[in-house]
């Protein structure tokens, strides 16, 4: 029999644990990565989607140069009947729509080009339009032909040149956007696969250590039930070595003692009848003779082997009624057969053992005692109306004396709960 609690290996609770570790970890790894896939995903997304915008921004900026191309040679054309003051609306248009897509593609690109970049496309833009204000002054003095040199020599150039600018953006922006991209991704599938890792690493940390944790308890249960198996087995050799050396001591005072006490008393008696005046001596033996032969009672019950349980158990009530002033209740159900002399033998002990705490440690007055004979087995209940049980008492030396016993008679012991008091109950197969 194993110590209290320790009945069942905590190999299975030890594995369920390792299950659920296992599943809880599984869990918040794949909901980790999805958040990483996600955010990848949006990362890239957004990035592509800047790209995308940035472009569209850049190719809105360089059609507006060629627009503004086409403008000036309309200019420059002699057959055109027009003042150069005339296309200073369209040329307000294209400055409004050029400055509205270079704020745009600023915000966007700011992290795709150096601030001296950013500068230079600022610096060319602008004295592009300074060049322009001035041409425009110069027309509006009535120097036409004066303004379109200016256009010829220098606003063509500047024109050329930021569309050479702008054309280098595109090339650049496209190749720094797509760098990024690769490098967000390569980012991501880093710390991707370092999750990998460090999941794998964390299950076989998890696994090996739970492994070792199953390994070692369930050694050390297998050493533990090792040693209430013995403890137990030392106990039964204890208890059958007890009621061995009881009979042995039981039947000496029964006989060698008894037989003398009891000589005595006859030879005590004669000599009465001859002298008188020996009754009190007479009394003395008898008490004596009565002590030893309830001595010899107690150590090794003889009426067991000479009557049974059952009138043993009838037997002994009135005696331990007289003695401890407890009126014990007796109820017998079932059809009375004999059992065998191990049996008998302890389940007396037992529940001499019972009645005693009761009248010990419960504080009551009252007790029952139930014997039912069932088919296939016998069912033997103390109960009391006392203070009941507490932790310290069922792991007390006469309960586990009980508890080994029971286990002899391949039976069991219970202590049920009760409203009040206290209830033993063994069961054994008979």
């Amino acid at each position: 029999m194993l110590f209290p609690g320790m009945n069942r290996s905590p190999t299975l609770r030890l594995l369920t644990g390792l299950a659920v570790t296992l599943l809880a970890v599984g869990v918040y790894s794949a909901y980790t990565i999805s958040q990483l896939r996600s955010l990848s995903e949006l990362q890239t997304t957004t990035i592509d989607r800047n790209r995308t915008d940035t472009l569209l921004l850049l190719l809105r900026i360089q059609n507006s140069l060629n627009g503004l191309a086409l403008t000036m040679r309309d200019m420059l054309d002699e057959q055109q009947p027009y003042p150069v003051t005339a296309w200073a609306p369209q040329f307000r248009r294209i400055r409004a729509d050029l400055e509205d897509a270079l704020s745009r593609e600023e915000k966007l690109s700011v992290n795709s080009r150096t601030t001296e970049q950013q500068r230079y496309l600022a610096d060319s833009f602008r004295q592009f339009w300074d060049g322009l204000d001035r041409i425009f002054d110069l027309a509006r003095t009535g120097n036409d032909k004066e303004a379109r040199n200016l256009i010829r020599l220098s606003l063509q150039a500047r024109q050329q040149a930021l569309g050479a600018a702008v054309s280098r953006l595109l090339v650049r922006n496209n190749s720094s956007e797509e760098t990024a991209a690769s490098q967000t991704r390569q980012l991501y599938a880093g710390v991707q696969r370092n999750v990998y890792i460090f999941l794998a690493a964390m299950l076989v940390v998890i696994v090996l250590t739970s492994l070792y944790l199953v390994h070692y308890n369930r050694r050390l249960f297998e050493q533990v039930a090792a040693l209430s198996e013995r403890r137990s087995d030392l106990a039964r050799q204890l208890i059958s070595v007890q009621e061995t050396v009881f009979s042995d001591i039981s039947r000496d005072l029964h006989d060698d003692f008894g037989q003398i006490l009891t000589a005595i008393g006859a030879m005590l008696k004669q000599e009465d009848k001859r002298t008188g005046g020996l009754l009190e001596v007479r009394e003395v033996v008898q008490e004596t003779l009565e002590k030893v032969r309830s001595l010899s009672h107690a150590l090794h019950p003889v009426v067991l082997d000479e009557i049974g349980f059952e009138s043993a158990v009838e037997a002994w009530l009135p005696g331990f009624e007289k003695q401890t002033g407890i009126n014990i209740s007796y109820e017998k159900s079932g059809e009375s057969r004999s059992l065998d002399r191990e049996v008998s033998t302890h389940l007396y002990r037992v529940m001499q053992e019972a009645m005693n705490n009761v009248a010990k440690h419960s504080g009551s007055k009252r007790a029952a005692l139930r014997l039912r004979f069932l088919p296939h087995t016998v069912v033997l209940e103390i109960q009391d109306e006392g203070v009941g049980f507490s932790n310290s008492d069922k792991h007390g030396l006469g309960l586990v004396s009980m508890r080994e016993r029971a286990e002899m008679m391949n039976g069991r012991i219970e202590f049920p709960a009760t409203e009040r008091g206290a209830l033993v109950r063994v069961i054994v197969n008979a």
